[in-house]
């Protein structure tokens, strides 16, 4: 649990599952003030939970790449030499 508090008891020094819980709801929705704070004071000397706020911050990016490129992609439909191919691939019957 927390060891220091700030202001009305909130903690602002986190333990490592708080913190990853934090991140995590972080990719959802916005952290109060106080919780970023709290997050980046204890990224400041936690090497594990460093690498997991990197990783995460890796997987929204590939995330919302991959979902601006689908969202292009969607629009063209397949070429008519892919429809051609599924067709002769299809059993017939």
């Amino acid at each position: 649990t927390a060891l220091v508090r700030f202001g009305a008891g909130e903690p602002l020094i986190l333990s490592c599952k708080e913190v990853s819980l934090l991140l995590s709801r972080s990719c959802d929705q916005r952290l109060t003030w106080r919780e970023r704070l709290a997050v980046r004071l204890h990224l400041l000397y936690c090497q594990g939970c460093a690498r997991l706020a990197k990783q995460l911050r890796f997987l929204r990016a590939a995330a919302r790449r991959f979902a601006e490129s689908a969202g292009s992609a969607a629009g063209k439909g397949l070429s008519e030499d892919a429809r051609r191919r599924i067709r002769a691939a299809l059993p017939r019957g």
